[in-house]
C-alpha cells in the first residue's frame, strides 16, 4: 500500500516581491532556489524558498499579486504554518532574531504539545516555529550562505493548520483516502500524520463554524502533499476520482508533476511528485540566482521579463 511521505510544498500570496524576498531569505534565512512565474498566469512571480535545494517538504512558494487587498481571517481555509526547528535553545534564538528585525511574534509557549514561538511574515501571515528535537526530515540540508547558523536553521514544515465547517469530511478524506493516522481528537479539533510520529506530514484540523476565509495578501493559497513519483501519483488521482472528487489530472510542472483538486470544505490540495527537483534545469551553486522558465514558457521570455520589476537583494 502506498503511503503519504509528509508534505511537498505550501503556496501563499504576497502583495511585494522585494519584501518577501527579504523577509525569508535575510530574516528566516532560507535559501531562494527558484525565481520563475505562474505558470498559469506568467505576468506574476512565483518565488521558492527551502532549504539548499528545496527539497521535498521544505518548500515555501509565494505569487506576487501587487494590488491584492487584505486576507479576512475565516474558515474553510488553510491557516497556519508550522516551521520545524532543533531545540527549545532555537526558540530563544529566533525569538531575539525576531525582536531585532520587528517582526511581530508572540512569547515562547506550546502549539498543540510542542514548544513553539508564533509570529507574521510581512503580508501577515500566520506561522509558528515548533521544536521537533526527536526526528530529522532525512534528506533536509542545511544551507551555508544562510544569516542563520546551521544549528538553528528551519528544518522544513511541521504541522499544517486547516480550518473547516466540516471537520469530519477533511478528516475522513485524509485517513480513509491517504491512510493518514488520527493522534488526537477532540470535538472540534484532530491531529492527524500522514506517518504517524512523524511531524513533517502533520496536519491540525480545526472545526470553525464561521464566515468564510476571503483571501488576500498573507493567504494561503494550497498545501501539497508528497508523492514519491508519477506512478504513485496516478494511483491517488485514481483514489481521488474514486472518491468523487473533481481533479485536474496530472499537471507538468518541470520541476514536479502535480494533481490538484479541492476538498468538501473547498480547500486546495495539490499532490506533488519528489522529482526531478530544482536542481533539473540549475546547478545547486547558482540555485534561485536568475529567472527560470519551464520549456513551454521560453519563447515567450521577452514578453514576461518586461512585466516583472527586478528582484532587488539588497531591499530592506
Amino acid at each position: 500500500m502506498y503511503s503519504i511521505p509528509g508534505h511537498h510544498h505550501i503556496s501563499m500570496i504576497t502583495k511585494d516581491i522585494n519584501r518577501n524576498n527579504h523577509f525569508y531569505t535575510k530574516i528566516l534565512g532560507l535559501r531562494r532556489v527558484k525565481i520563475s512565474v505562474n505558470q498559469d498566469d506568467p505576468s506574476m512571480y512565483h518565488l521558492f524558498y527551502g532549504d539548499l535545494t528545496g527539497s521535498p517538504g521544505t518548500g515555501l512558494t509565494f505569487f506576487e499579486m501587487p494590488y491584492v487587498g487584505n486576507t479576512y481571517r475565516g474558515t474553510n481555509a488553510i491557516t497556519r504554518i508550522g516551521l520545524r526547528v532543533a531545540s527549545v535553545d532555537s526558540l530563544h534564538y529566533w525569538k531575539e532574531r525576531l525582536e531585532t528585525y520587528n517582526v511581530k511574534h508572540g512569547d515562547i509557549t506550546t502549539y498543540f504539545n510542542r514548544p513553539a514561538l508564533h509570529f507574521e511574515d510581512d503580508d501577515g501571515l500566520q506561522l509558528v516555529f515548533v521544536v521537533d528535537d526527536e526526528h530529522v526530515l532525512s534528506h533536509w540540508q542545511p544551507w551555508d550562505g544562510s544569516p542563520v547558523p546551521a544549528t538553528h536553521q528551519i528544518q522544513g514544515f511541521g504541522p499544517v493548520e486547516i480550518k473547516v465547517r466540516r471537520l469530519n469530511k477533511l478528516t475522513n478524506l485524509l485517513t480513509e483516502v491517504f491512510h493518514y493516522k488520527e493522534v488526537s481528537r477532540t470535538n472540534d479539533e484532530v491531529v492527524l500524520q500522514s506517518i504517524e510520529g512523524e511531524s513533517f506530514g502533520e496536519i491540525v484540523a480545526i472545526l470553525d463554524e464561521g464566515m468564510s476565509e476571503r483571501p488576500g495578501r498573507g493567504s494561503i493559497h494550497h498545501v501539497a502533499i508528497r508523492v514519491r513519483n508519477e506512478d504513485e501519483l496516478k494511483y491517488w488521482l485514481e483514489q481521488v476520482r474514486k472518491r468523487g472528487f473533481v481533479t485536474t489530472g496530472i499537471v507538468e510542472r518541470h520541476w514536479f508533476k502535480s494533481v490538484y483538486f479541492r476538498e468538501s470544505n473547498g480547500v486546495m490540495i495539490e499532490m506533488a511528485t519528489d522529482g526531478p527537483g530544482f536542481t533539473a534545469d540549475e546547478d545547486v551553486e547558482t540555485l534561485g540566482t536568475k529567472l527560470v522558465l519551464p520549456p513551454y514558457l521560453e519563447h515567450r521570455r521577452s514578453e514576461i521579463e518586461a512585466n516583472l520589476t527586478p528582484i532587488d537583494d539588497q531591499h530592506k
